[in-house]
Order: C-alpha cells, then sequence, then structure tokens
C-alpha cells in the first residue's frame, strides 16, 4: 500500500514538473519513468500512472474550465457525442491522459525488466 501510494504521487509529481516543458505527452514520460524505475507488481503497473494522470487531468481541466464558466468546455463537448456535457467531456480527458500513462508505465516495466534488472 505504502508503495504504490508513493508511486501515484510520483506520477502526479513527475507529470507536473514535465508539463510546463513538454507537451501533453509529458504524462507518457511520467509514466514510462515511474515505471521504469519504481516497478509494481501485475495490474497496479498500468492501475496506478492511469489513475494518477487521470485524476490530476481532471483537476487541471475543471480547474481551467470553471475560470470561465465551463463555455470552451461546452462548445467542445457539442462536437463529441457528449450532449453538450462539459463534466463528461473532462471524463473523457482524463480517460485519455490515464490511458496514455497507463500504458507508459507498463512499456516503463518491460523495459526494466529487460535492461536493468539484467544487468
Amino acid at each position: 500500500m505504502k508503495r504504490t501510494l508513493v508511486h501515484f504521487i510520483l506520477v502526479i509529481v513527475i507529470a507536473i514538473i514535465l508539463g510546463p516543458f513538454f507537451p501533453w505527452w509529458s504524462v507518457m514520460l511520467a509514466g514510462f519513468l515511474s515505471g521504469l524505475f519504481m516497478p509494481l507488481k501485475k495490474a497496479a503497473v498500468f492501475f496506478i500512472p492511469f489513475l494518477a494522470i487521470a485524476l490530476l487531468w481532471m483537476i487541471q481541466a475543471f480547474i481551467i474550465s470553471s475560470a470561465n464558466d465551463f463555455t470552451l468546455a461546452k462548445k467542445i463537448a457539442v462536437l463529441f457525442p457528449l450532449g453538450g456535457n462539459p463534466y463528461l467531456l473532462i471524463l473523457v480527458t482524463g480517460i485519455v491522459g490515464g490511458l496514455a500513462a497507463g500504458v507508459a508505465g507498463i512499456l516503463g516495466k518491460q523495459c526494466h525488466a529487460v535492461f536493468i534488472s539484467k544487468t
């Protein structure tokens, strides 16, 4: 439990640090680096980065959207089949970011198994 919480916080911290310097895929770097240097076991290697980045992106999207009364989010949600619901758009945003980070976390664990564990 303690290791997963540290991993969860590490992914968020790396994503926040890399965010201003890289595009949206900096969350993939955060998931990859955390999986490379702190590999978890079984499904946690996917779900911890997934939940960390999904939560981070949903909070960031909510804060940014609430600053303008969800005007842009409502317009974007109309383009997708979300019925103009900005909260569903925020949820989809979190899921997309979480999937990217989760897959990168798996890649990081696999690279750890191939390159670091065998040396």
